[in-house]
C-alpha cells in the first residue's frame, strides 16, 4: 500500500499489526533501493519505506538540514500513529535516523545503520562518473541529460557485486535536482562534522547495528571500526561486497536485520 504523509511518499509493506520498522535511503536514492530486502523483512514486520523529500516520489523540501529532514521524518510516523519503531538506514540516511533518534528518543526503538560513514575524513576519493556529475562546472550540465543507462552506470560505480535496478527506481532517481542533490551532501558533511556519527550514537544508549561492505568504495571500510566505541555496538563487515549491501548481499543484510530487530526489540 502507498499513500503521501507529511508530503513524503509511503509505501508500506508486511501485517500492520506487526514491530514497525522504518526504512531510510541515502542521498540520490529514493525508497525502491530496499526492494530486494523487503519480502524477507516484510514476512516478520510492518514496513514503512518513504522516498525523502526531493527524491524518488517525493516533492522538493524548503529545507534538507539533517535534523530539518528528521523532523519530517518523526512528524510523518506521528501522523501513521506509530512509536517505539526500529529505523533501518542506508548512507547518509543513516544522519537521519541519528538526528531522529536526538530529537524523539521515545519514538526510535532501535538503529540499524549500512554503508554511513562516520565522519568526513572517512570518505574516500569518489568514483570518477559521480566527480564527474557532481561537480562543476560538467555537473549541472550532464546532470539534466543523464541516460537512464548512465544513471545506472552512477549508481554500480558504489557497488562491488552486479545490481539491477528497475525502471522505477532510475526514475525516482531522475527527479533528484542538480540543486537539491548537491544541498543534501554539504548538510550532511555538515552535520557528521559537528559531531561524528559514533560519538553522536554513544550519547544515545540505543541498540546499535553497523554493516559496511568491505569493499566499500565510498567510505573507508576500516571507518567502520569507529563504531566499536558504540557501547553494545554490532559491526559486521561483508566481504566482496561495496557500498550497497542491501542490493549486493540482500539475503546476508535480511538476516543480520532480523536477528538484531527480533534481539534488540524492548518492551
Amino acid at each position: 500500500m502507498s499513500e503521501y504523509a507529511q508530503g513524503m511518499y509511503v509505501a508500506r509493506h508486511g501485517p500492520r499489526q506487526a514491530p514497525p520498522v522504518l526504512l531510510i535511503h541515502g542521498s540520490g536514492a529514493s525508497g525502491g533501493f530496499w526492494n530486494p530486502v523487503v519480502p524477507a523483512l516484510a514476512a516478520r514486520h510492518h514496513l514503512i519505506r518513504v522516498d525523502l523529500p526531493g527524491c524518488g516520489k517525493s516533492p522538493p523540501a524548503p529545507s534538507y538540514d539533517v535534523p530539518a529532514q528528521a523532523g519530517r521524518v518523526a512528524a510523518l510516523l506521528d501522523d501513521l500513529g506509530l512509536d517505539h519503531v526500529a529505523v533501518v538506514a542506508h548512507s547518509s540516511g543513516g544522519y537521519i535516523a541519528t538526528a531522529l533518534a536526538e530529537q524523539r528518543p521515545g519514538l526510535v526503538g532501535s538503529l540499524a545503520l549500512i554503508s554511513a560513514g562516520p565522519r568526513p575524513d572517512a570518505l574516500l576519493r569518489q568514483p570518477f562518473i559521480l566527480r564527474v556529475l557532481l561537480a562543476p562546472p560538467l555537473g549541472p550540465l550532464l546532470w539534466a541529460r543523464r541516460s537512464d543507462a548512465m544513471i545506472r552506470k552512477g549508481i554500480g560505480a558504489t557497488a562491488v557485486r552486479p545490481i539491477s535496478l528497475s525502471d522505477e527506481v532510475v526514475a525516482g532517481i531522475r527527479a533528484i535536482t542538480y540543486p537539491a542533490m548537491r544541498t543534501v551532501l554539504r548538510r550532511n558533511t555538515a552535520y557528521i562534522a559537528e559531531r561524528s556519527l559514533p560519538e553522536r550514537l554513544a550519547a544515545l544508549r540505543l541498540p546499535v547495528q553497523v554493516i559496511f561492505g568491505a569493499a566499500d568504495p565510498r567510505w573507508d571500510p576500516a571507518s567502520a571500526r569507529l563504531y566499536e566505541a558504540v557501547p553494545d555496538a554490532r559491526v559486521e563487515l561483508l566481504p566482496g561486497v561495496g557500498h550497497l549491501p542491501m542490493m549486493e548481499a540482500p539475503e546476508t543484510v535480511g538476516e543480520l536485520l532480523l536477528s538484531f530487530m527480533a534481539t534488540s526489540r524492548r518492551p
